[in-house]
C-alpha cells in the first residue's frame, strides 16, 4: 500500500544499507505478521543474509535488468516512488527545513498520519 511502518533519518554519510539495519530494528516485534521485505539493489549483499538471520524474513531484492533501455516500471519500486512522491506534496517535507534527525522524522510521521486519516475518512 506505501504506508510507511518505520522510519528512521539520518545523515548523508551513512549507507543505505547501514541505516536499513536501524530502520528494521524498529519494525521488531510491531508486525508479527511481516514475512517480506521489497529493497533495491542498494541494499543487497550482507543485509539480505541478516536480515534472515535476525529476523526470519526475506529480503527480496528488486533487480534493473540490464537491457532495458530507457525508462520501464520495476516490479514494487513504483510503490516506494508514489509513497515519495506523496511526501513530496507536504510544503515542509519539499526542502530540507529541519536541523534535528529527529525533526525531520516527526514531520514524516505526520504526514503520513494526515495521509491515513483522510483516507480513513473517505470510507
Amino acid at each position: 500500500m506505501g504506508l510507511i511502518l518505520a522510519l528512521v533519518v539520518h545523515s548523508a554519510d551513512v549507507q543505505d544499507r547501514d541505516g536499513a539495519k536501524s530502520t528494521l530494528a524498529r519494525l521488531g516485534d510491531r508486525f508479527p505478521r511481516l514475512r517480506l521485505i521489497w529493497a533495491d539493489g542498494g541494499y543487497r549483499g550482507q543485509l539480505v543474509s541478516w536480515v534472515q538471520q535476525v529476523y526470519q524474513w526475506t529480503l527480496e531484492i528488486v533487480k534493473r535488468k540490464d537491457a532495458l533501455e530507457g525508462f520501464s516500471v520495476l516490479p514494487r519500486r513504483w510503490v516506494v516512488e508514489r509513497t515519495f512522491a506523496w511526501l513530496g506534496r507536504y510544503r515542509r517535507l519539499s526542502k530540507d527545513y529541519e536541523e534535528l534527525p529527529e525533526s525531520s522524522e516527526a514531520m514524516i510521521t505526520i504526514a503520513m498520519i494526515n495521509l491515513m486519516s483522510r483516507r480513513l475518512a473517505r470510507i
